[in-house]
């Protein structure tokens, strides 16, 4: 009889706890109470002319009113995660002359380990801006080198590809004692030394196992995204890239062999890539099927997709439309162009 007194006295106070019993209130309902605040305003006598307040905390991206989303009530299967997820973490990459190390973190992340890698080198830095993501170290000095002086810039910005930072570097020598006259240059003035420096932030980047640092004042490190999905109101969906036509066409390129596009042919004369998209299987095939079902390897791909790479002022616009230049309508242009999008770098 004790026993079950004790077990209905323990189920009445958990009860009791759960209504707030005790004067402990529930508090899991509380954030549908939440007010939207205004930005912290900087005061009149610390402003600078790159920005008067500081960002959103946890910043909403805009939805846009002719979103295909919202328009339709069909839930669409998961994207697939990205081919380049996978791939090596840290890298060198040169294009059209160019030449930079990407990493598959966000430039938030990127920027401290950067700076944190000046530091520890004895290279202190003379400017550090992060709004665009600029930072120029002060003159330094090289044992193999007892005539000039050396300093550098360091460019970090948004990469083509998702969630990832490009850094690139550029040199400049001068004569000691000329160093306050110094202008920087186009270029760097030696290639080598170039190629030397991004070599040790690649390596050092690489070699960090843990990325958790983040600059929170900086959420917007080197400016906007290179790469963004446009939906106009009137017209099919287009890939917006804010790179050269060499760049994007690389990168798209790059992309169209991936995540279900395989290339059959191109044109880059008239800018266009003829592709045949299949949807990825997850399923594997079965022990007979290779015997009676043919290897798929050997079909012949038929192109279904063209993909349009169309160089507009400084900008490139992507868009894929059908076999014959037909278009798509918006809900099936969107999605080819996420997966396009997911795997470009």
């Amino acid at each position: 009889m004790k026993k079950t007194n004790i077990a209905l006295i323990v189920v009445l106070i958990t009860t009791l706890t759960g209504c707030g019993w005790l004067g402990l209130r529930d508090r899991t309902n509380d954030y549908l109470l939440a007010e939207e605040t205004e930005p912290t305003v900087i005061p009149g006598e610390m402003r600078t002319a790159q920005g008067t307040q500081l960002g959103q905390a946890y910043p909403i991206p805009a939805i846009p009113t002719t979103s295909v989303e919202i328009e339709g009530f069909e839930v669409p299967r998961p994207q697939s995660a990205s081919v380049n997820t996978f791939e090596q973490l840290v890298k060198i990459q040169s294009v059209d002359g160019r030449r930079w190390v990407l990493i598959n973190i966000s430039p938030s992340e990127s920027w401290p380990r950067v700076r944190n890698l000046l530091n520890r080198n004895g290279i202190p830095s003379a400017m550090a801006e992060g709004s665009s993501g600029i930072i120029e170290t002060v003159w330094v000095t090289f044992n193999s080198d007892e005539e000039n002086s050396h300093r550098f810039r360091f460019s970090i910005a948004p990469g083509v590809q998702i969630d990832s930072t490009e850094i690139s570097a550029l040199h400049q020598q001068v004569a000691r004692g000329s160093e306050e006259q110094a202008q920087w240059p186009e270029a760097s003035d030696s290639d080598t030394r170039e190629l030397d420096m991004l070599t040790v932030v690649a390596n050092d980047l690489a070699a960090a196992g843990n990325f958790a640092s983040v600059s929170l004042l900086a959420q917007k490190i080197g400016g906007e995204a290179k790469v963004e999905v446009v939906t106009p109101e009137a017209a099919d969906p287009y890939i917006l890239v804010k790179l050269g036509f060499d760049r994007s066409w690389a990168s798209i390129s790059y992309s169209a062999d991936r995540g279900g596009f395989t290339t059959v042919d191109q044109n880059r004369t008239e800018a266009v890539m003829y592709v045949n998209y299949t949807e990825p299987v997850e399923e594997e095939e079965g022990f007979f099927s290779g015997w009676f079902g043919g290897d798929s390897k050997d079909k012949v791909l038929e192109t279904n997709y063209m993909i349009l790479v169309q160089p507009v002022g400084a900008d490139v616009e992507v868009r894929i439309v059908g076999a014959n230049g037909e278009s798509l309508g918006q809900a099936e242009s969107l999605r080819l162009l996420k997966v396009l999008r997911l795997n470009m770098s």
